[in-house]
């Protein structure tokens, strides 16, 4: 996967605060190809979900930028399609006209009523919900829930769908259902994927690549892993598999030694550049405090 389609350019961010500018992320540098599924992970605080919000055009990058497909993204647009931890529905409308609603913004005066109406059904049966066209969101389950939004992202056909970890507040069973709904789909319409989660054996199964971002503030890239299973990937067969352990250790080294050390290290940085602030008298320079 050598295409580029994505690419996130020395993007760095800053947040006013009472004590000054906070640099949330600093030098974040992403190629992303077309098809591909990519995952971030890291700590929280690390600046995952600000990187999504980033490339989703809700957050603009105080330095750099983003392009998609060579153009660039400054506001929010149909061809990048967000699912929240949340699900998000609208209490009051059926599991149908939840997705309608994504589907008319996108496709008004583009497909006829007929047409539109297949659409969203031929994306409810995606997820398997064709039996609950008809529910409200408090007649089903969270999972459930989340499929509907999952099938209402897909159906404003994106190029990129961003997931802002979809699975988090679900039952490990429901988890891993979702898991290989999310794999048989994304081979079948080989959408571009990035996913922010925190737990490792779901990045390492899902992901072409891994990227493990350090810990905030001015939080950036700490190492990207290639994860080269082949795919179709099933959970049963990979738990005893060499190759998928080795990789799953991988990110806890990252996650829990790695950046341990870093983080040991940062005090003696601190008092460094503290002493090198001040001048022959002895006094602090003035400088902004994050």
């Amino acid at each position: 996967m050598n295409q580029k389609h994505l690419e996130l350019t020395q993007v760095a961010i800053e947040f006013p605060t009472p004590r000054g500018p906070f640099c949330a992320l600093q030098n974040v540098n992403l190629t992303i190809a077309k098809g591909e599924f990519v995952s971030l992970i890291g700590h929280s605080g690390c600046g995952k979900s600000t990187v999504l919000n980033i490339v989703a055009g809700l957050y603009q990058a105080t330095t750099g930028g983003v392009l998609l497909n060579g153009r660039e993204v400054d506001e929010p647009g149909p061809e990048r399609a967000v699912v929240f931890q949340n699900h998000s529905l609208l209490p009051w409308l059926t599991t149908y006209q939840n997705v309608e609603l994504a589907v008319k913004q996108v496709f008004r005066g583009r497909k006829t009523r007929a047409e539109m109406r297949e659409w969203i059904e031929h994306n409810l049966e995606l997820v398997h919900m064709s039996h609950a066209l008809h529910k409200r969101p408090d007649e089903i389950s969270g999972g459930m829930k989340q499929r509907v939004g999952i099938a209402r992202a897909l159906a404003m056909e994106p190029q990129v769908l961003l997931m802002d970890e979809p699975f988090g507040a679900l039952d490990a069973l429901t988890r891993a259902h979702l898991q290989d709904s999310l794999m048989e789909i994304q081979a079948d319409l080989k959408n571009t994927v990035i996913m922010i989660t925190h737990d490792v054996d779901e990045a390492v199964l899902l992901s072409d690549r891994i990227v493990m971002m350090t810990n905030g503030p001015s939080a950036t890239i700490g190492e990207i892993l290639e994860v080269k299973l082949p795919r179709p990937r099933n959970r049963i067969a990979l738990a005893d598999n060499a190759e998928y352990n080795h990789y799953r250790h991988q990110v806890l080294s990252f996650l829990y030694e790695k950046q341990r050390k870093v983080e040991e290290l940062q005090p003696r940085r601190e008092t460094a550049a503290s002493d090198a602030g001040k001048d022959a008298s002895g006094v602090d320079e003035p400088k902004a405090r994050a």
